[in-house]
């Protein structure tokens, strides 16, 4: 294990994080999601005898960053969006989880029929951050 993380990941068998995403901000979004990548994929968190089990929730006007429509959005936010929503298609495919909350999507007038397909539509998202709780899952809010 390395040095730096000695304290933090002393006897633990693995990382088992929900994040809890609100920001509609695309280059938000892509910083963040970016730092997230760079954790499941550390050295010090690879060596841990269990895989690291990633979810992310999005609620609030993070759930317009998951539709194919661009209304509101500024140009430079476009391509944003699309590096971001390309992100998630690959941590997909490397096992994380992702859920969209329709009551946000509903809230924030955007149509079901456009969010991304590979995303798991729950009800309401809040439920499943405690679910994930309840099973042992870490919450980190990214507002």
């Amino acid at each position: 294990m390395a040095v730096e993380y000695n304290k933090a990941l002393n006897d633990l068998k693995g990382l088992n994080v929900v994040l809890n995403v609100s920001s509609g901000s695309p280059s938000v979004a892509n910083i963040v999601f970016w730092a997230v990548k760079i954790v499941y994929q550390d050295e010090a968190v690879i060596i841990l005898p269990e895989k690291p089990k990633l979810a992310f929730v999005f609620h609030c006007s993070a759930v317009k960053l998951l539709s194919s429509g661009r209304s509101g959005f500024e140009k430079n936010d476009i391509a944003e969006i699309e590096k971001f929503q390309a992100t998630l298609r690959q941590m997909l495919e490397e096992g994380v989880k992702l859920e969209v909350c329709l009551y946000a999507v509903k809230a924030f007038g955007i149509d079901p029929d456009t969010l991304m397909p590979e995303i798991d539509q729950v009800g309401n998202g809040f439920i499943s951050v405690d679910g994930y709780q309840a099973q042992g899952y870490t919450v980190i809010t990214i507002p």
